[in-house]
């Protein structure tokens, strides 16, 4: 699963008498509408710009991963599916790199590669970091263009426009830029990462510091989010993709595996209510494969789950129960209108997630 010993994750995420701390360098290039820098967002220091082109690009992005879920949302409710191919790597990895392996042969049919790195090392031989997704790679020369992925679903939706489908959402509207910014860098640095820092923490202190953030974080959004639908605004935008990819794996993953117990999210009536209606939303709640979340974060990290076993629990089916949130307004989609199915190809495995039971079948009908 997670690769050989040789390979092993063990002593890549905890690091004894540490708190955690996540490497935020990423590539830097961005794909833009004309391949040049948009005025106002100067190049960092050796990065390039390259033009949106549809067909050029693959998207790369393992199911279990909340950084690559979000690019996974956006790209299916801006319609970005016949711009933009989507790759998916298994739910584990050992120390190397994401692999190919619920493909035939092992391999991307597309990239032709068993193992993300080898895009990573077409582009940079050296590369001296972790091998992430979300990755976007070009796909004539198989090489990677960038894993920035905040920047990648912002650019997803101001860059690549010309490839919009008709009713695409506005998920970063201009008048609420500075306001959804701010949300998110909260979110961010105590909920997004905050149930990292959780369970990566080195020692009791500093998980207890992190552990305080977080609840004092998820408190603020019980309350925000008691008296309005969405977390900016009345439709849903940016911030709410970036929230949703956490709360989604909460109670399978991160109460129990992260020690984030304090409560569960089916405990706070606001945030559950809002992840239920959120993940019975069209373009959110078909992308989440709960098997795959827990096989990734039980079976690969192995500082803190060293026997690999990965829990059968809990039941999930809460997620279609009635949400009630309607009643606080709010237009999902704005002007726009909801994304249609997800192409067969990408569709969720039966028994993996409620939206499809095992039966056959979606929540939709």
């Amino acid at each position: 699963m997670a690769g050989s010993d040789a390979f092993s994750t063990k002593g890549a995420y905890v690091h004894t008498g540490e708190e955690f701390t996540r490497d935020t360098n990423y590539i830097e290039d961005r794909i833009t509408r004309d391949g040049t820098f948009p005025p106002g967002s100067p190049a960092p220091d050796g990065a390039r710009a390259w033009p949106a082109e549809s067909g050029r690009y693959r998207l790369v992005a393992a199911r279990a991963c909340p950084w690559a879920n979000r690019t996974v949302i956006v790209r299916r409710l801006l319609g970005l599916e016949d711009a933009l191919s989507l790759g998916l790597p298994g739910p584990t990895h050992d120390a190397r790199s994401w692999t190919f392996d619920l493909d035939p042969d092992g391999r991307d049919p597309v990239l032709g590669v068993e193992r993300l790195q080898e895009s990573y090392f077409r582009r940079f031989p050296d590369y001296p970091r972790g091998i992430t997704v979300p990755a976007i790679v070009d796909v004539p020369s198989g090489a990677v263009v960038t894993n920035d992925y905040p920047q990648i679903t912002l650019d997803f939706e101001l860059e690549w426009t010309a490839f919009h489908r008709e009713g695409a959402p506005d998920l970063y509207p201009e008048h609420l830029r500075a306001e959804i910014d701010e949300v998110n860098a909260r979110v961010f640095a105590e909920v997004n990462n905050g149930v990292y820092r959780c369970g990566f923490a080195g020692s009791q202190a500093s998980y207890s510091r992190a552990y305080a953030r977080l609840w004092d974080a998820m408190d603020w959004l019980e309350d925000r989010l008691s008296g309005q639908r969405y977390l900016v605004g009345d439709t849903i935008t940016e911030a709410d993709v970036r929230l949703f990819t956490t709360l989604a794996r909460f109670d399978p993953v991160y109460h129990g595996h992260f020690k984030c117990n304090r409560n569960k999210l089916s405990e706070m009536p606001a945030l559950w209510g809002y992840a239920r209606d959120l993940f019975q939303t069209p373009g959110f709640g078909d992308t989440i494969d709960f098997v795959q979340i827990k096989q990734h974060y039980y079976v690969v990290h192995e500082d803190i789950n060293p026997t690999g076993i990965v829990p059968d629990g809990p039941d999930l089916s809460n997620w279609l129960t009635p949400h009630g949130r309607e009643e606080l307004g709010g237009r999902p989609f704005g002007d726009g209108t909801p994304p249609g199915p997800p192409p067969e190809a990408e569709r969720i495995a039966d028994g993996h997630n409620p939206l499809y039971p095992a039966a056959g079948g979606d929540g939709y009908a």
